[in-house]
């Protein structure tokens, strides 16, 4: 079996909205760290230069959002009120979702706006088949060669309401997007809404998870190394964040060989 890594990392060098602090203690330092907390909490004494260079582990402290990096938006997300009930967090979805056969959607050639459903439907009859239900659909959308940038946010492409649906009346319940949102750029969103006044193009793939039940893997990268549109698992199980609405993910493809 061939692994392939769809995530990008986690990188307090690159640009975000919210900006990812990343704290380094170095092994010496996690040497003394943990000798004042086995003092503090233990009531031990331990010198630690008594350890092979007065080193003993090294430790990360990170501030940063539930949606840095790849990860896995739940229901709970998208609003507090479902018409299917109480939207689940993400510590409470079926983690069969989460491992299933995978479909490649290449719709890289729309640019920067939204992916129709007539888009998504094309892109079906060029691979052949419609995706089996909780098959996981991923749409590559080329944005990921702008990650780490302020572009990563602003230009790429994102599903309407009625392509969402779409893919969620045939059984879908995992969608993935190498993009920062699987909804349209905000500024490509606000400026329809200005233009026309119609509140249905402000967030609508989002929204569409208060009507049916599903979620949504975000920024995902390497989608050009799948072996095709079909012919492959995603296994992207989120961490367990108790009441979050979202889970970070280590994302990948298994390929049999």
């Amino acid at each position: 079996m061939r692994i392939i890594d769809l995530s990008s990392p986690i990188d307090a060098d690159g640009w975000e909205p919210d900006p990812v602090r990343h704290e380094i203690m170095s092994p010496a330092e996690g040497a003394r760290h943990m000798s004042e907390e086995m003092k503090q909490h233990f009531g031990l004494d331990f010198d630690p230069t008594d350890l092979p260079d007065g080193e003993l582990l090294s430790l990360d402290t990170l501030t940063l959002t539930s949606h840095t990096g790849t990860h896995v938006d739940a229901p709970s997300h998208y609003g507090s009120k479902a018409t299917y009930g109480i939207p689940r967090h993400i510590d409470r979805m079926p983690l069969e979702w989460f491992l299933r056969p995978g479909m490649l959607l290449d719709v890289s050639d729309v640019g920067t706006g939204v992916i129709g459903c007539d888009r998504i439907k094309a892109e079906l009859d060029r691979v052949g088949r419609e995706p089996e239900p909780l098959d996981i659909v991923l749409l590559r959308t080329g944005a990921a060669r702008h990650a780490g940038t302020l572009s990563y946010f602003t230009e790429f492409a994102g599903l309407d309401g009625p392509a969402t649906e779409f893919l969620l009346d045939l059984g879908v319940r995992v969608i993935g997007t190498d993009a920062w949102s699987l909804d349209a750029p905000f500024t490509d969103m606000i400026r329809r809404y200005q233009e026309s006044g119609d509140t249905s193009v402000l967030w609508p793939a989002h929204f569409a998870g208060r009507r049916t039940e599903y979620c949504q893997i975000e920024r995902l990268a390497h989608l050009e190394d799948l072996p095709g549109p079909t012919g492959f698992q995603v296994c992207c199980f989120p961490v367990k964040i108790r009441n979050a609405g979202a889970g970070w993910a280590r994302a990948v493809a298994l390929v049999d060989e």
